[in-house]
């Protein structure tokens, strides 16, 4: 079928998201193809934080960890975000950031495989994750050994000398998913521990972590959840490792008693023991703003619409910019595709910063990597197809090869 704008805009007609769209702040002439690295901002974010700043900081003052529920901001938003994710209330808690959970839970679960000496990772995933627990395992003494490998040999390094497997769901630079739940169940029939990051799946993908039986899992707000730059990340601990399983970040806010003041390190038996210091109530405020968008809808309808754009863009791709130079790195199957699609191109970077100009806003991963991210709750098909006619019009007129598209920027 050859696609056309109208046909675009008849399927906004039909979406049964399309009045999400109003509850965020889009620049206009923009079409923001990147949610998948820092989602829009809520509309009502800022009235939040002025509400936060103003009245419970500026009035209420220290009275506010009581009277506004910041001291359980952790938990009541935790809990929000564990519908999104199949989780039982008191299993996610928001908390730090994705590095420093990810260094509790793997800590964390090494210590309930205390035999076991092998950590299993994808050797291309996001490198914090890699850093993460390259570090540990320093720290540890260098008695660990970490095998990086890819998707294809995963099935065989999985075995019983291994203590824990640790994956990301969703590639960052492909976009390709894993399979959570048949992973998992390999992980734990040779007695390992499963640990899921999911960053490029929550808000953007159908989650079942209880489902899937998953151990650990960690992941961030402030991309398709809308939490805003920089916003806390989350920690999911299964209820049946509550207690059992200890972080050794052994802060006051992770303890049984905060306020007892005891001189020695109580764990709290629960979710909370995956705290450390004082919480940021300013920023977690505003991140609940994002979360409660999405409780008005399901990731059912969530990832439908998720799969309509990214095919919706994949066709476009082949139909209008064959011969252009592109290669579609990201899966084809959209059940095998997180919510953002990657283009190769020898020149992506001057192309990214062409596309940036002309307000298609992407990003670029060194070498050949153009990433186009789909937000589900703002997204139209209109934007899809508006931003394939500028991708063709730039190639077309030369537009990328202006010298300033060159230039290197810090963040790309």
């Amino acid at each position: 079928m050859t696609l056309s704008r109208e046909h675009c805009l008849q399927l906004d007609t039909e979406d049964s998201l399309q009045t999400l769209r109003e509850h965020f702040v889009l620049p206009a002439g923009e079409i923001y193809l990147d949610g998948n690295s820092l989602g829009a901002r809520p509309v009502k974010a800022l009235a939040r934080a002025h509400e936060v700043v103003e009245q419970e900081w500026g009035n209420r003052l220290i009275r506010s960890w009581n009277e506004a529920g910041w001291w359980n901001l952790p938990v009541t938003v935790g809990d929000k975000i564990g519908q999104l994710l199949g989780a039982k209330p008191g299993e996610v808690i928001l908390t730090d950031s994705i590095g420093v959970n990810l260094f509790k839970v793997l800590s964390a679960a090494l210590g309930l495989r205390p035999e076991r000496r092998v950590i299993v990772m994808e050797g291309s995933n996001f490198p914090t994750d890699n850093y993460i627990a390259c570090g540990l395992v320093e720290q540890l003494g260098g008695a660990y050994e970490i095998k990086f490998v890819e998707e294809e040999q995963l099935a065989a390094a999985i075995n019983e000398d291994v203590a824990v497997v640790c994956l990301t769901q969703v590639h960052y630079r492909t976009g390709r998913v894993l399979d959570m739940a048949s992973i998992t169940a390999l992980t734990q029939a040779v007695g390992a521990i499963s640990i899921w990051d999911l960053s490029h799946s929550a808000g953007a993908l159908e989650v079942d972590l209880n489902g899937c039986n998953a151990d650990f899992a960690v992941g961030c707000t402030y991309k398709y959840l809308n939490g805003g730059p920089g916003s806390p990340a989350f920690v999911f601990c299964a209820a049946r490792h509550q207690g059992k399983a200890l972080q050794p970040l052994t802060g006051w806010w992770g303890h049984a008693e905060p306020f007892a003041f005891e001189p020695d390190y109580r764990p709290a038996p629960d979710i909370r023991q995956m705290l450390c210091g004082t919480q940021s109530a300013i920023s977690m405020a505003i991140a609940e703003v994002g979360v409660d968008i999405f409780l008005t809808t399901s990731m059912a309808a969530v990832q439908a619409k998720s799969r309509a754009l990214t095919d919706l863009f994949i066709d476009l791709i082949d139909q209008r910019c064959s011969g252009l130079g592109f290669e579609v790195d990201s899966p084809r199957d959209a059940t095998k595709r997180g919510s953002q699609v990657a283009l190769s191109h020898e020149q992506g970077y001057a192309i990214m910063q062409a596309l940036i100009a002309r307000g298609v806003i992407g990003d670029f991963r060194a070498p050949h990597t153009l990433r186009f991210g789909f937000a589900p709750l703002y997204l139209r098909h209109t934007d899809v197809w508006d931003a394939v006619e500028i991708l063709v019009q730039i190639m077309t007129d030369g537009a990328w090869q202006n010298a300033s598209f060159e230039k290197r920027n810090a963040v790309t």
